[in-house]
């Protein structure tokens, strides 16, 4: 029913992205200024609303590069705060953001900062970074990175796709020439010729030398606490599951459990929900009212951040919480060309510094 409703608005989407189009240009034509830096900017960014598997994909940058000195720089979506800041040992998922969280919480060698101006916070950082990594900014247009990912989700490129607000794409989908690495996340795993090419028809010839596919791979449960880990083949058939997320597309990790076990109980949420107290207390009762020996609770990594907060955690003590992470898996064949483009453009960028 959402779905015809939001075609009503078509006509808004013409406008919008008769609109976005002329600013477009306008960045183009030099019209309006870009910055360019002399160190190596990345920005990893999509074209529509909502998660195509971004952090996993400024993870992998990470482990990609770790002889650098990085800074991960983002918006810092559904934080409570303004303007600059660097990630430190006081901060939460309310100062920062649930990804930034994310990334401090997982990389202790690696700068996080936030700043709505990209701009701004790339001054503060360059001076002591080799790297920057722009987490979602593709559609910020006033910086001009060295190196554009850009992200497909598998799924939605193969879906009829319309502009906002009648449909979640950000800009017209010919803005992926602006990309330097054309990436599809949560592809199958086992991918075959047929799904390859539906995928490539999607886009020009010479992006399709750009275009590489991967998919989710999971790893250990890990408990939100005590951060013990169990594999995901220790939840059984008899074991209910109580899934918590607040992600764009949970199904993947559904799909995921659904392997193991049919006995979920899903507590769904909107990307970078702000869980309450209520949201909890519910999830705990129905965790409590369930007659099975074997129950756990599971979220995903991103909203584990959301839960360390000190309310929220105190109601979820001496349960048995346990956040599922996830990474990115190129297809072998296309792994080392991959890597190879990001390596290249680091080291000739620095070697211009």
């Amino acid at each position: 029913m959402i779905k015809y409703l939001r075609l009503l608005l078509l006509p808004f989407s013409v406008l919008y992205g008769l609109v976005v189009l002329i600013r477009n240009k306008l960045y183009d034509t030099g019209v309006f200024k870009q910055t360019n830096f002399d160190l190596p900017v990345i920005c990893v960014g999509n074209l529509v609303v909502g998660g195509s598997g971004k952090s996993p994909v400024t993870e992998y940058l990470v482990n990609l590069l770790p002889d650098k000195r990085i800074a991960i720089l983002s918006r810092g979506y559904g934080r409570k705060t303004k303007g600059y800041i660097l990630a430190d040992a006081n901060s939460n998922a309310e100062t920062i953001g649930d990804e930034p969280m994310q990334f401090y919480n997982k990389f202790p060698t690696v700068t996080v900062a936030v700043c709505e101006d990209r701009v701004t916070g790339i001054n503060l950082l360059k001076s002591n970074h080799d790297i920057i990594i722009l987490d979602d900014a593709f559609q910020h247009r006033s910086v001009k990175p060295g190196f554009n990912i850009l992200l497909f989700e598998y799924q939605k490129l193969l879906s009829p796709q319309f502009l906002l607000p009648a449909g979640n794409l950000r800009e017209p989908f010919s803005g992926y020439h602006r990309a330097q690495a054309l990436l599809v996340t949560k592809g199958p795993e086992k991918i075959d010729v047929h799904q390859k090419q539906a995928c490539l028809n999607r886009f020009d010839a010479p992006a399709k030398e750009k275009l590489s596919f991967s998919f989710l791979t999971y790893g250990s449960l890990t408990n939100l606490i005590s951060k013990e880990q169990r594999p995901l083949s220790s939840i059984s058939g008899t074991t209910s599951v109580f899934l918590l997320t607040g992600i764009a597309n949970p199904l993947p990790l559904l799909t995921q459990l659904q392997k193991y076990t049919q006995r979920i109980d899903h507590h769904d949420y909107p990307d970078h929900y702000r869980f309450t107290l209520q949201n909890i207390q519910q999830l705990v009762n129905a965790f409590k009212n369930d007659p099975s020996e074997e129950k756990i609770i599971i979220t995903t990594e991103k909203d584990a951040q959301r839960l360390l907060d000190d309310v929220l955690k105190e109601l979820l003590l001496n349960l048995p919480v346990f956040y599922l992470p996830v990474k990115i898996t190129l297809q072998e064949e296309d792994k080392a060309t991959f890597d190879q483009k990001i390596l290249d453009y680091v080291s000739s960028t620095t070697r211009n510094r």
